[in-house]
């Protein structure tokens, strides 16, 4: 048998191989700038033209079907630059630094510093810049390593291209292997089966091609391509204006960097290199301006929170001494020590190193890798997480789900006629690896065992994509003189080839319907016998055939995918699948996974709803099929609308605008370039397992974070109320300031347990997010619990010292209520350790972890010690009699006993009904 000829699109009348052909017929590159790629020259052209011809393309890039002149391929890589990618440019370290400065928390301890440095109270100021010098230092460290083991990941879209070049006018094309970033517009390439596509490209001449274009439009079906250029079916593959039918990715003639061949082979010609291909024109630079995500959301609600009590505190306590005590700026150091005793001056501190000990131990243990650190605060935050169906939920390749005779019950002749087809056509016509379809076919002709081997080859017709099937022809055992035609393809092809009368064509037609509503793929077989003969078989002969049955095909199922959506459920995470897909066929797989479907929204009726109504039916729906770039991008904005964090997992170019809507952007570290510099989280493969580990590592970093607000908060705000009702009831100052600053610094140092804490395990079942209301709501509530016990302490010091005002009563005051502090905080960071709310806004508690043990009982062993001690001398205490440790530890008791009853309350108040 002859070897089939490439289907070609470049010859033809006037067409020439010569690129020095006369300038009459040559649209020369002139105006091209440099380092800019000749494709918006073709751009126009094609804009000009509608839909130009091959012979035209090639003419515009002055080149030819024998490619491009050795000396002409260098110039253009001088004039239009490498085929590259746009790269990150590094951000320095001091740049890294200052950015960190923008954090508010870090922001509102930068300025009490400033101010206190202002009013000369020179300890607090110190302090205060060391915490920020040290937040800074940490965050930096931090995203730097994130974006050292990113661009560890950095890959080229290919690596090599085979390219016809010429030494000279008159020598022949030679094919060489170069690298991808050597390419220039003009370039005549060649491709084959598993090749990437290194640039945009037109093509020139096919056999069989198929290509996945999945990074680009998210299908997850191999495309045929082949060349166009007869007017008519050029007009119609362009369509009948700008933003008509699906736009350039169905153009048959073009294919696109980021896309790689599936199955067959091609020649094609170079229109677009670099920067001016569309898969880097899916990503530019305004595309990286993300919105704010939820944990700058939170950060920012709480930040103006505290600053507005900070800017409160200071005028009230100068007011009210000045009315009631009379006296003047000499208390303003004490006004602003009271302002800096209410703000957690760790935060910044225990933030970034809580978030850095998870992105470190993700890393380490899992290999993923957090780019931006408060992504994985985002991540402990998500209840929507958006996922495509390829790659994610299957594993972009088809399995055989049945074989049906004519009547649409089982019966096996079908697969195995398929089979026989399958395995020839390999062999037959050289090709060097089956496709998708025809693999499922043979893998399942083989757990059946089906008896191949018994047929003998003789000839194949390969799939085309214009005829959508294949023929083999064989010779069966003890059939002497008599050849079998075998044929498989798409449903209609085939149909239309077979010996059918119209009635039994509709009857099989509607009995695929219905499979393929169902979610499953069809491949129709027919066959034919004919008498032995010499003479090659052609397309003529697959007429008059016998049609056989169906082979139904499903997308194989990720192993870990059910399991995998069973504990993000658990977690309480609602996963939405949006996919470019078939909503027959994404509804089958969501229901072989466990889960449900529910209504399924297409495209069509996505671009009906307004903004407000997708946002509505966004948070109602599961399944969003047929979906385009830009309806991911407004289903995830939709959703954070409706109030929900958002995660999105995706891995190509297609995934860029909702990677970019999302909360969090996730992607594999096999992703195309572009999405990995996008996204937020790089996981070590696209696995929902490894995104459970993600969210698990976030909520512990959150639920850590969020125990440490409600502790520090309220416990600073019970103290301002103290202060400012013992500066009211007082005739000197309840604590100086250099106390204020020590006792600030134990609480600072014992609080950096909570970086190291390990949340109860029901704060890993619920998201964790900071609401500032809510947290309002605890720290109003238990700061006024705090000031209850600090007002008590007063009383029973009263008592102790008998009101004494004098210096070694003021002395002794300061000491006393120096000690309570301590131990009350000691005592609540044991028993308000909290890990967060869920969606319901249930608030878990449990016993303090060994960090926090041991935390505690060292600021307490402090709080008892250092009035005793030398230092406490020098700051202003003095040692207490007994009697007022036996009014203390009565004191704390109830106020244990307290703390043990709101917190119940509190969570019965807010547990979900």
């Amino acid at each position: 048998m002859g070897s089939v000829p490439e289907s070609s699109a470049a010859a033809g009348p006037g067409s020439t191989d010569d690129p020095d052909a006369p300038s009459a017929v040559v649209v020369p590159m002139a105006g091209a700038k440099a380092g800019r790629s000749a494709a918006p020259d073709v751009l126009a052209d094609v804009a000009a033209t509608a839909a130009p011809t091959s012979l035209q393309v090639l003419r515009s890039l002055d080149s030819g079907p024998r490619g491009l002149l050795e000396e002409q391929a260098g110039e253009r890589l001088a004039r239009f630059g490498e085929n590259t990618l746009p790269a990150w440019r590094p951000v320095s370290w001091p740049r890294r630094f200052l950015r960190s400065l923008r954090d508010p928390f870090t922001s509102v301890l930068l300025c009490l510093g400033l101010v206190s440095a202002a009013v000369a109270s020179w300890g607090t100021a110190c302090v205060t810049l060391v915490l920020v010098v040290v937040s800074c230092l940490l965050r930096s460290a931090e995203e730097h390593r994130a974006d050292r083991s990113t661009a560890a990941l950095r890959e080229l879209v290919a690596t090599t291209a085979t390219v016809l070049r010429r030494t000279g006018p008159d020598a022949a094309p030679r094919a060489r292997e170069l690298p991808v970033g050597e390419l220039v517009p003009g370039d005549v390439i060649r491709l084959g089966p598993g090749d990437l596509v290194p640039a945009d490209v037109r093509l020139l001449r096919a056999s069989g091609l198929t290509v996945h274009q999945s990074a680009l439009t998210g299908e997850s079906v191999p495309v045929a391509k082949h060349p166009v250029d007869t007017p008519s079916r050029l007009r119609a593959a362009a369509g009948p204006g700008p933003g008509a039918g699906e736009g350039p990715f169905a153009r048959p003639e073009l294919c696109f960097q980021g896309s790689s061949v599936a199955s067959g082979s091609g020649t094609a010609v170079v229109t677009a290199t670099g920067a001016e291909t569309r898969f880097a024109a899916a990503y530019d630079g305004s595309a990286r301006r993300r919105g704010t995500s939820a944990f700058d959301r939170s950060v920012h609600g709480i930040s103006w929170t505290l600053i507005r009590f900070m800017l409160l505190t200071p005028p009230l306590v100068l007011m009210a001494n000045a009315a009631l005590r009379g006296r003047g700026l000499e208390t303003l150091p004490f006004a602003v020590a009271v302002a800096v005793g209410l703000t957690p001056e760790m935060l910044p501190v225990i933030v970034t190193t809580a978030l850095a000990r998870g992105a470190s131990l993700l890393a380490r243990n899992h290999g993923v890798i957090v780019k931006r650190l408060p992504a994985l605060h985002d991540l402990g935050a998500i209840d929507v997480l958006c996922v495509d169906k390829t790659g994610t939920l299957t594993q972009d390749r088809p399995v055989v789900e049945s074989s049906l005779g004519v009547s649409g019950r089982s019966d096996p002749e079908a697969l195995h006629w398929a089979a026989v087809n399958a395995l020839w056509t390999l062999q037959l016509a050289d090709l060097p690896a089956p496709d998708a379809l025809d693999e499922a076919v043979l893998d399942a002709a083989e757990e059946r065992e089906e008896p191949l081997s018994a047929y003998e080859g003789v000839a194949a017709l390969p799939f085309d994509p214009v005829r959508r099937l294949a023929t083999a022809v064989v010779r069966r055992p003890g059939r002497l003189g008599v050849h079998t035609l075998v044929t498989k393809g798409a449903v209609e092809a085939v149909l239309e080839r077979c010996a059918l009368d119209e009635a039994e064509r509709i009857r099989l037609g509607e009995l695929a319907a219905r499979e393929t509503a169902g979610g499953l793929r069809l491949i129709a077989v027919a066959r034919a016998e004919r008498p032995a003969r010499p003479r090659a078989y052609s397309t003529a002969d697959e007429r008059g055939l016998t049609f056989l049955g169906f082979v139904t095909l499903r997308d194989a199922l990720t192993p870990s995918a059910s399991d995998a959506l069973a504990a993000l459920d658990d977690r309480g995470i609602t996963v939405k699948v949006l996919t470019g897909d078939d909503p027959g066929t994404v509804a089958r797989t969501c229901r072989d996974l466990g889960l449900d479907p529910g209504e399924v929204m297409a495209a069509e009726q996505i671009d009906a709803l307004s903004d407000g109504k997708l946002a509505q039916a966004a948070d109602r729906v599961t399944v969003f099929a047929r979906c385009t770039p830009e309806h991911k991008a407004r289903i995830v904005s939709a959703l954070r609308t409706a109030g929900r964090t958002t995660g999105f997992l995706g891995d190509g170019v297609n995934d860029l605008p909702a990677l970019h809507a999302a909360d969090v952007g996730i992607c594999p570290r096999n992703a195309v370039d572009v999405a990995r510099e996008t996204a937020d989280v790089v996981l070590a493969e696209k696995d929902l397992a490894a995104i459970d580990h993600a969210i698990t590592a976030g909520r512990h970093s959150s639920g850590n974070i969020a125990t440490y607000l409600r502790i520090t908060l309220s416990s600073n705000l019970g103290n301002v109320i103290a202060m400012l009702a013992a500066g009211l009831m007082l005739p000197f100052l309840p604590m100086l300031p250099a106390q204020v600053l020590v006792q600030n610094l134990c609480f600072d140092v014992a609080q950096l347990a909570f970086a190291f804490d390990r949340p109860a395990s029901e704060v890993l079942r619920w998201p964790t997010v900071l609401r500032p209301r809510d947290f309002l709501h605890f720290i109003t509530g238990f700061g006024l619990l705090n000031a209850t016990a600090d007002l008590a302490t007063f009383t029973v010091l009263a008592f102790a010292l008998h009101g004494s005002a004098t210096s070694g009563g003021q002395e002794a005051f300061h000491s006393g209520w120096f000690t309570e502090n301590l131990l009350t905080q000691a005592l609540v960071m044991l028993l308000l350790r909290t890990g967060g709310r869920g969606i319901g806004g249930r608030v878990v508690g449990g016993h303090g972890g060994g960090p926090l043990r041991v935390a505690a009982f060292g600021l307490a062993v402090v709080g008892l010690l250092l009035p005793l001690t030398p230092l406490g001398g020098l700051l202003g205490m003095s040692a207490l009699p007994p009697l007022y440790y036996l009014l203390l530890a009565t004191v704390l008791a109830l106020y244990a006993y307290a703390l043990r009853a709101a917190r119940t309350r509190y969570e019965q108040k807010w547990s979900p009904s």
